[in-house]
Order: C-alpha cells, then sequence, then structure tokens
C-alpha cells in the first residue's frame, strides 16, 4: 500500500495519551487527527456530573506523586482545587463489630508498610516473582495481612499473585495522592481544550484495522479508511491483546506478547448519594472496613463526604469486583452498603438518594482499570516503552500507561506518554519529506 497521507498522523484513542499526543501536535502545526471509538473522550479519565447533579470520578481521581505530577501544576494553572492529603496512617478502620482501637491501626499501618516494602526490596533486588510469594515470607498478622493484600489489590487492580515484584518497585511513588475536587476526568478535559482549544477529535469513530504495510498508515474505521504518515495507538493494553484492534501485517510477537503480559486488573467503585450527610464527618474522610468474624467477606474501604458533598464512594478491586461487575449493579450495591452499614448503622439505607456504580472490566472498549505486569514478565513493559522513541516501522508508537516506565496505572503518567509520542512523531515528519 502506498497512498497519499490524508493527515499526517492519526491518533488512536482520547484518553489522557491520545488528548495529550493530539494537542502537542496540533500546537506544532501538524495536521492530526484523533479518533476515537466511544461517544465520549477522556478514556478512563471520566468525571460524571449527570448522574448525580454533581462531579465524581468514575476513573482516576488522585493526583498521584503530586509534588511532580505535571498535570497537577496543570491544576494549579487552571485554578483547579484539589485536596493536598497526607497518608492513609489516618484512616478509621471498621472490623466487623467495631473500630479498631490506637494499638490495632498501628498495628494494621506497620503491616501493610511492611507488605510494601518486602515486595518492594524483592524487586530491588532483581526478584520478578508473584507479591503474594513475598507477602508469604513476610510474616504478617493474619488479620492484617487480609488488608494488606486488599491495598496491594487496590493499587495494582491485581491480586498479589497476578503481579510482578520487579514491575512493582519500577513505579516511581512520592506518597502525595491529590484528590481533584472537580474531577481528575475534568481536569484532564480542561487541559486538552487550553492546550489545542481546535484539535480535530472525531467520536463514535472505531478502528477496526491498522495497516502499516506500506510507507504509510491506513486505518479501518466506523467512518470509512482514514491514511496518514504515522499513527499514535492510545488505546488499552487489553483492547489489542483480545484482538479489538487488529494489525496487517500481525505485530511482531515480541511486542504482541508485551500486550498479553501487562492486562488491565479490575479497580471498580460503588457511588452512594444521600438526601443529607449521614455521616458527620469532615469533608473527604476515609475508612477501611475488615469483617474479623467473616474471612471470606472481602475488605472495602470507602471515601465519605468528598469535598463536602453527602456521599460515599466505594473503591473494589482485582477478583472481587470483576465477579461483583459480572453480578451486576445489585450485587456490587449490596456488598458495599452492607460494609457501610456495619460501619456506621442501618439507618443510612433509607437515606439514599442514588447509587452508581462503574463497569470498566465490561466495558469492550476498556477492559479494565490499569495496566501491571504479571509475574516473571516486568521486562516487556519496556518493549513498549521503546516504541515511543523507535517506531514500529517508523510508522507505529503506542502510548498510554502500560508503555510509561516509572507512572504506569495513572493518568500522569499516560499524559506524559503522549507527550513523547508527539516529539518523536514531530521529529520523524520534520526528517523526511512531505
Amino acid at each position: 500500500m502506498n497512498v497519499a497521507a490524508q493527515h499526517e498522523v492519526i491518533v488512536v484513542g482520547a484518553g489522557a495519551a491520545g488528548l495529550a499526543a493530539g494537542a502537542r501536535l496540533q500546537q506544532a502545526g501538524i495536521d492530526v487527527r484523533v479518533v476515537e471509538a466511544a461517544a465520549r473522550t477522556g478514556g478512563r479519565a471520566f468525571t460524571d456530573t449527570a448522574t448525580f447533579g454533581v462531579a465524581w470520578d468514575r476513573g482516576c481521581h488522585w493526583l498521584h506523586s503530586a509534588s511532580v505530577n505535571p498535570l497537577r501544576v496543570a491544576a494549579d494553572e487552571l485554578g483547579l482545587a484539589y485536596f493536598a492529603r497526607g497518608n492513609r496512617k489516618a484512616r478509621a478502620t471498621h472490623l466487623g463489630d467495631r473500630w479498631a482501637d490506637e494499638v490495632e491501626c498501628e498495628a494494621s499501618w506497620n503491616d501493610i508498610q511492611a507488605s510494601y516494602a518486602a515486595i518492594h526490596k524483592a524487586g530491588e533486588d532483581g526478584r520478578d516473582v508473584a507479591a503474594s510469594e513475598v507477602l508469604a515470607e513476610a510474616g504478617l498478622s493474619p488479620p492484617w495481612a487480609r488488608l494488606a493484600r486488599h491495598w496491594l489489590t487496590l493499587l495494582s487492580a491485581a491480586e498479589p499473585e497476578r503481579l510482578s515484584t520487579l514491575d512493582y518497585a519500577a513505579y516511581s511513588d512520592t506518597g502525595e495522592n491529590y484528590p481533584v475536587e472537580k474531577g481528575y476526568g475534568a481536569l484532564v478535559q480542561a487541559l486538552a481544550a487550553r492546550s489545542a482549544p481546535n484539535l480535530d477529535i472525531v467520536t463514535d469513530c472505531a478502528v477496526s484495522t491498522i495497516d502499516w504495510s506500506g510507507e504509510g498508515v491506513a486505518l479501518a474505521t466506523s467512518r470509512g479508511t482514514l491514511t496518514a504518515r504515522l499513527a499514535i495507538v492510545a488505546v488499552p493494553t487489553s483492547v489489542i491483546a483480545r484482538g479489538g484492534l487488529a494489525f496487517a501485517p500481525l505485530l511482531p510477537p515480541d511486542l504482541a506478547e508485551a500486550f498479553e503480559a501487562l492486562p488491565l486488573g479490575a479497580a471498580e467503585k460503588v457511588a452512594f448519594l444521600f438526601d443529607r450527610d449521614v455521616f458527620g464527618v469532615e469533608p473527604t474522610s476515609y475508612i477501611d472496613t475488615l469483617d474479623l468474624q467473616n474471612p471470606d467477606r472481602k475488605p472495602v474501604n470507602f471515601t465519605l463526604n468528598p469535598f463536602g458533598q453527602p456521599m460515599a464512594i466505594a473503591q473494589l478491586g482485582g477478583a472481587n469486583a470483576s465477579a461483583l461487575v459480572k453480578a451486576g449493579p445489585g450485587a456490587m450495591r449490596d456488598f458495599a452498603l452492607a460494609a457501610l452499614k456495619d460501619a456506621v448503622g442501618a439507618d443510612i439505607e433509607k437515606h439514599v438518594a442514588g447509587v452508581a456504580t462503574t463497569g470498566w472490566v465490561a466495558d469492550p472498549l476498556i477492559g479494565g482499570g490499569y495496566s501491571c505486569a504479571l509475574p516473571g514478565l516486568a521486562h516487556m513493559r519496556a518493549r513498549l516503552t521503546q516504541t515511543l522513541d523507535h517506531p514500529l516501522g517508523d510508522r507505529l508508537l503506542f502510548a498510554g500507561e502500560a508503555s510509561s516506565p516509572h507512572a504506569y496505572s495513572t493518568a500522569h503518567g499516560a499524559h506524559q506518554t503522549g507527550l513523547t509520542a508527539a516529539e518523536t512523531a514531530l521529529t520523524l515528519l520534520r526528517g523526511r519529506p512531505a
């Protein structure tokens, strides 16, 4: 295939990475089009204001590593407020029939921190094994081991059995996690609108195949064929791994293996709106729940009264989250509400004014929460990262959180890979004749 380019660059996917790439290229005067299969932009950065009439994030919510996070800088520039919170040590923990006392809170905190440290050290030592193997060696107290597993599952969106210690240690984290008042998704949208207000974005435009057999690329889409000199592919790893986006010719085996090795785990939420403040706590308070009497009952944590709104938002992770999504919104509601009622009283149920649940694992355009490398396969993340500097055939780049070597699983990691991909694209375009 040797065709005249309809565009210089086509960006596939309008999440944080795709929007960043498209905006940077437009700023540089490049003829770029961003295509998105969904009816909206943002991907996993999605602030919902329609369901309750107030903002809450269905996907990413925290400005991780806030002091070095470029999106925190953007929030400051855009005047979007966030809560500069400390670490989670101050969280109250409900144990099924009572609140943990100070000694128990300290013990649980210490064991959780010990689990993080042990896994990180294993990775620093070059061990690429399942995090569960390290936990078994750490000798944690049984009750707090459950809570440690819960938090590791939330952090990685997958159980410790599916988490590579080497990949875990590669993540760069300052421990500063700041929630955004009007929504992280809204921040991503506002930054894109400021950076490139006239960016050419086409939604409801699913790409089925990218043909890179010739000098450029040809994309078969639901709106017809688009051609360009090169493409930046910014879609979740799960979409490519399951064949939701095909390539002709096929991707090289080592690259295809990388998408398989970096699956998206499950990170889901259940949001409750109440008709009044039923908690009587400070805005944006946090609690953990751990039923000591029922070891089969999965822990769950909540954000209460986020930014003063009468809400509770439960976070679910891993296999438990996947199973609940499969069981349906009612099962998700019942699971989260039961833990909340145990902690603060059954009377709150009569004040529930609305419920919303996410279903990222069931969304064919997403397929989960965020990436983590499977045990023994941490080295495969570098295969995606390398395409940002050395595009496949000088015309295919792969951006997104999974391509970030040290900020994977985050919106700012995705954003940064989009910018890197755009700079590489500019170098390629300027280095050869039109």
